[in-house]
Formats: structure tokens, sequence, C-alpha cells
């Protein structure tokens, strides 16, 4: 990173505040410490300008498509104009269906069920859980771990090329992992799926925040991600894309808004037209902060600059993994290897440590929230440890010996506001759990590791 780029870097904290920057929290061994929130792949902290634009709007909000006066206009005029934001935040082709939903879990949900019949879907064992369990209701087929991005594509090419080619069918993958945070070579598996006549749907829950995404340049013909990802609260999420499949499948939701017009008839029961917009499938009174706050997250980042963005998380990228390579009883976990492009997110054991007991302790003592688990990516997470799935024990006692086989990880995640102060202490306070223990007693309550009172 140049000199020049780096100290535009290091302005992103400055331009992109987040709400709980100056938040302090306890410390089992006295005092209390500013909080690093380093969650982020779990929800990141809402931005104090997405904040700032809600509670500028909150007093003017009424019903959305449903009334006549000054505020139900403006709150529908407020919806649709979030729409075309995120349809451009998103580069979206012209005749694109773009419509809110709850989450990208609710998101790929509504996918699934708009599936045509007999659809067969090709999804990586390596999936989050949102794009690896919707599609129970048709046939599918889970394609083994690839060890690099080249094989990803290989693998694919070759499920594909042996399915039924008369028939639907639908690849999903992630844009970047919430374990490991390497990109996968979304383009060429797009490419891929296109040449044997299937679809590709693109989650970028992890992807979004950190890079720019082109539905048109990477050709997928859906993506969907999460507002609570990309500094945005109050649950909201997109589904973006062709708007065939969409249009020719029941509504996600029957109810108010998803209809164009209902009659009785005579044998008592109700005929129904429903719309091909986007209204279809967004059912009932829509949550117009919740997508104004993607909008607002949208045109932040926009304006921010992504390749300032890309350069000042790849600076914490560097200064997280650089400072845990110098702890030998660390192990990070990666599918392709060290030297794979990734966003902020780091998954790793340590030897002789319960992940649990190591993720409390770095709370209780050093203010420092990260996750440890399996990340909702069973699958991934197994196969990236060579555990069987099991019952962890005692938080207090050891998950694995030296050189045993973990059962869990622990993962830490930034972006956008994380300051340098807080992956230094982060990587501090790793070493000296290794090299000094645990200063406080730890106990297992309710299924998590807490400290004894």
């Amino acid at each position: 990173m140049s000199v020049s780029t780096a100290a535009a870097a290091q302005t992103i904290c400055a331009q992109l505040p987040v709400l709980g920057r100056d938040v302090t929290v306890p410390l089992v061994t006295g005092g209390e410490v500013t909080y690093a929130a380093l969650d982020y792949a779990a929800s990141a902290p809402a931005l104090q300008r997405v904040w700032d634009d809600v509670a500028a709007y909150a007093p003017y909000y009424g019903s959305v498509h449903r009334g006549a006066g000054y505020l139900s206009q403006l709150s529908t005029d407020l919806f649709e104009n979030a729409r075309k934001t995120v349809e451009e935040f998103l580069d979206c082709r012209p005749d694109d269906q773009l419509i809110f939903t709850r989450s990208t879990t609710d998101s790929l949900n509504l996918l699934a069920a708009a599936l045509p019949a007999d659809c067969q879907v090709f999804v990586f064992e390596t999936e989050h859980h949102a794009s690896l369990l919707p599609w129970k209701d048709a046939q599918v087929t889970y394609l083994n771990a690839p060890r690099t991005p080249a094989q990803a594509v290989e693998t694919l090419e070759r499920a594909l090329a042996a399915r039924d080619p008369q028939g639907p069918a639908l690849v999903c993958v992630t844009g970047a992992s919430n374990v490991t945070g390497e990109l996968w070579p979304v383009r060429e598996l797009a490419a891929a799926a296109h040449a044997h006549g299937a679809r590709i749907v693109l989650d970028a829950a992890q992807l979004a925040p950190h890079h720019p995404v082109s539905v048109q340049d990477l050709d997928v013909d859906w993506i969907a991600f999460s507002g609570h990802k990309l500094y945005a609260p109050f649950g909201s999420g997109v589904l973006a894309g062709r708007a065939d499949w969409l249009q020719a499948a029941d509504p996600y939701l029957a109810g108010g808004g998803a209809s164009r017009k209902v009659t009785r008839r005579e044998d008592g029961g109700v005929d129904v037209e429903w719309h091909d917009s986007a209204a279809r499938h967004e059912a009932g009174s829509p949550n117009v902060i919740g997508a104004y706050s993607i909008a607002s997250a949208c045109k932040a980042l926009t304006e921010a600059g992504f390749d300032t963005l890309v350069a000042r998380e790849q600076h914490l990228i560097e200064k997280v993994r650089a400072g845990l390579a110098e702890v030998p009883e660390v192990r990070v976990l990666s599918l392709f290897g060290d030297d794979a492009p990734r966003v902020g997110v780091i998954s790793f054991v340590v030897d002789g440590w319960n992940s649990s007991h190591f993720a409390a302790a770095l709370s209780a003592e050093y203010g420092i929230g990260v996750r440890d688990g399996l990340f909702c990516a069973h699958p991934l997470v197994r196969t990236l440890l060579g555990s069987d799935p099991q019952t962890q024990g005692e938080c207090g006692a050891p998950e694995a010996a030296p050189g045993e086989k973990s059962l869990n990880a622990i993962r830490v995640s930034f972006g956008a506001g994380t300051p340098d102060e807080h992956v230094e202490r982060f990587v501090g306070a790793v070493r000296e759990l290794v090299t000094k223990g645990a200063k406080w007693t730890y106990h297992t309550e309710n299924g998590r590791c807490v400290p004894a009172v």
C-alpha cells in the first residue's frame, strides 16, 4: 500500500464512524475499557450516518403504499427510492427485480420457494447454513469443499456436466466465506453455470460490506445480502435479480400488497390476481426503515470509495495475521491458503485452549468481542478442523490437548470503523492469554462459557 493510499485509508474511521465506538465495558479484573467490537461477520455496528438518516426520517414515518396522506406519500417515495439506490449499488440489469426481505436467509428461502418444478440445486458444503439449507424441496447436490479456487470451478463443472441438461438448475455460492474470509471465484463459477444451462445465486452477505458487487460484472442471476452486515440495523435484507422465476412463483407470503385484485366466486371461494412486480413477494406493511437504512449504508460506502475501504481493511488484515503468526500455538483456518485474497474475517484455534473459554477471556479480561463455535457453517468448520460432531465439554477444561483436533474455532472480524487500537489490543491479548493464561476462573452456564462470580 502506497503512502498516499495508506494516509487515505486511515481516514475511513473518521469518514464512516459507527455507533458504539465510545462504549465502555467492565472488566472482571477491575476498571473499564472501550469495547473492541470484532464480530462484524455476525452483525456489523450501524454507521452513525445511517442512524442519523433514520432519525431524521422518523417523525415523517407513515404507511407505505397504503395512504393518500402526505406522510404516506413521502414514506412510499422514500421506500421506492431506497429500492433504486440499492439497485444502483448492486449494478442491477434494467429488467431485474429487487425485493426487500428480512435477511439473507429470508432472501434465499424466498428464491427456494420460487424454483421451477424439478429444479436441481448445486451448493458447496462450505456454505453458510443460510445458503446451504433452504433447498429442501429441490433435488440438491452437495459439493465437497475445494482446496483452491480452480478446484471449485472444476468441481462445479463436473457436477453440472453430469446433470440432466433439459431441466432447470441453480448454483448457490458465497462471495466471501463467513469462516475464513476468503474470496470465491464468483465470476468463473457463474461462467461455468451458464455454460451448462444453469443459473447462479450469490450469497453476498460477507462480500457486499467489504468489496464492490456488480450483478452485471459478475454475471450472476441473483444476489442476496443482509442489512445488518452492511452497517444497517433494523432486520432487513435484499434479493435482487432475474424476474421470470419470481413472477411465475406463488407469492412468498399471501396477503395485502401482493394482490392486485381479489374477487369472490359463486362457489364461495376467491380468485386472486397477483402483482408481477416486486410487490408480489412483499406482502404486508414493508419495513420502510429497514429498506431506508440499507440505502443509506449503500450511499455511505459508495461515497467513501471502495478502493479506500479495501486498502484500509487489507492493512488491518495484515496486522492481525502477522500478529497471530507470531504465536506458535495459533492455527489460522483456511481453504485456499495464506495467499488467497480475503475480507476481514479470520478464524483460528489455539492449542490447548477451549475456544469458548478463550473467547470468554478476551471479553471479560480485555473488553474484546469475538465469536466462537461453528459459525452457522458446521460442515465447513468441521472440514477445516478435521473433527467430528461432538458436544463441547466444560469451558474451564482444555478443548483439545496440544496436537489434538479442536472441536470449535474462534473468529475475529472487522471492517469500516475498526480502529488500529482494537486489532492491536486483540493481538496483544491473544499473545498474553497463550503465554500467561487467563487471570480469572470460568465455568459453563446455559451452554456458554462465562466468568465465575
